[in-house]
């Protein structure tokens, strides 16, 4: 027992570093020369240099494309759970014969390639002046991750025990006090981590940035893809403007590890 305890110890230490080194390299590229940057064999022993980040900062403005990115992400966030809590509540409590379908039919849009609805929705959003806007990308970010937020929200709906909704109805609560003075304070720590992962979700989003956005729109995904060239990639400025992009998204998921995974076990042990 205590030596399979030590060899999963092992295994799981490995898959964090191959999992953590691309980020750790990229990292240390982002205070290279681009000389150093291009050098074969890589060199792991440098004179750091902040020259990448001061140019990142004179070339672009930071402060716009990050201030957009957390617009998009916690507002798509907002209006994805607005949305999907009333209506993962009806599916969990007041089910149909229609109800598996409905959720089924949902989590399938998710396995559509986002390029074969580009074209509508890029025409779409032409004609109603919606092209490189921060509302433009809220209403795509919501949409195309509320089904992944219904489901969650379904999930951990169900684990409240039945019991407790029936009290609440022999009591005389109406569907309305019971989602928001029973049901939303006990599932409080699910809806806690569907949130943030939500956010991730649409921070890291860049099909649709890339695409749906030009200059005044433009999150942190598109700030990053500005630092390919007709010349060439830049790898250390590429890398510099990276670090800048994840860094704000990796702190707020280190400061809320531990809600996050309080919530995706909420209901796992009863």
């Amino acid at each position: 027992m205590a030596n399979e305890k030590r060899w999963t110890t092992v295994i799981a230490w490995l898959v964090a570093l191959v999992i953590f080194f691309p980020i750790f390299w990229m990292a240390l590229t982002a205070f290279k020369t681009e000389t150093e940057a291009f050098s074969v064999p890589p060199s792991l022993f440098f004179s750091p240099t902040l020259d990448n980040f001061v140019e990142v900062f004179a070339r672009s403005d930071y402060l716009k494309f990050a201030w957009n990115s957390v617009a998009v992400s916690f507002g798509s966030t907002l209006l994805a759970l607005a949305f999907a809590i009333p209506a993962a509540y009806a599916m969990a409590f007041f089910p149909t014969k229609r109800t598996p379908g409905t959720l089924l039919w949902m989590l399938s849009t998710k396995m559509m390639p986002p390029v074969g609805v580009l074209i509508p929705i890029y025409l779409l959003f032409r004609d109603m002046g919606l092209l490189d806007t921060v509302t433009g990308l809220l209403i795509v970010f919501t949409l195309i991750n509320l089904p992944i937020v219904i489901w969650m929200l379904y999930t951990y709906f169900k684990d409240v025990p039945g019991e407790i909704m029936e009290a609440s109805r022999v009591d005389g609560a109406t569907p309305m006090q019971q989602l928001f003075l029973l049901l939303i304070p006990l599932s409080l720590p699910g809806i806690a981590s569907t949130g943030l992962l939500t956010v991730i979700l649409a921070w890291n989003e860049a099909f649709w940035s890339l695409n749906l956005t030009s200059s005044q729109g433009a999150p942190l995904t598109a700030f990053i893809a500005s630092f390919s060239s007709p010349q060439g990639l830049f790898w250390a400025k590429l890398s510099a403007a990276s670090v800048m992009a994840i860094l704000p998204i990796m702190i707020v998921g280190w400061m809320s590890q531990k809600q996050l995974v309080q919530g995706l076990t909420f209901g796992a042990v009863k």
